[in-house]
């Protein structure tokens, strides 16, 4: 068996091996968009693990086989972990699944919405509620002030 053959094997094994991901300690709150994001989630793992299977090449293709098998393990077991969290509409309160628009010391507005972890995207609006800006916000009424990353922000809306 030629060297090169071997460490072919061995790269082939180490993908395979894949670390399953993580998953936070905190209580998996969610809303009722993040809970249909998991659930979507999980049937995706569920086609690309029945993908891997069918194949019948899962000793050619491990790697394909260890990350449906990963990623089913992680979406089954959020998914069997959510706990739904309506939003608290009218108190003036941000609470979890609030949008909270404030002003910053600089002049700039944003506008994020409190989340659970597995949907939240900064870049699309929104913070997980275990998040330094989300749990400065929560429990804040319209005209408070947090502090935000060193700085103060004022909140202008609570939707």
């Amino acid at each position: 068996m030629s060297v090169a053959f071997t460490r072919e094997q061995d790269n082939e094994a180490t993908a395979a091996d894949l670390p399953d991901r993580p998953i936070s300690p905190h209580p998996n709150l969610v809303t009722a968009e993040g809970l249909a994001a998991l659930d979507a989630a999980l049937a995706e793992a569920r086609a690309a693990y029945a993908a891997a299977q069918a194949s019948g090449d899962i000793q050619t293709d491990r790697t394909a086989m260890a990350r449906a098998t990963r990623d089913l393990r992680y979406y089954a077991a959020r998914r069997a972990s959510a706990e739904l969290v309506e939003p608290q509409r009218g108190s003036g309160v941000a609470t979890f699944g609030s949008r909270v628009t404030f002003d910053r010391e600089d002049g700039r507005r944003q506008s994020f919405r409190i989340v659970g972890e597995d949907e939240a995207d900064p870049a699309k609006g929104s913070v997980s509620y275990v998040s330094p800006l989300a749990r400065a916000l929560v429990g804040k009424a319209v005209g408070d002030s947090a502090t935000v990353a060193g700085g103060e922000v004022e909140i202008v809306a609570i939707d």
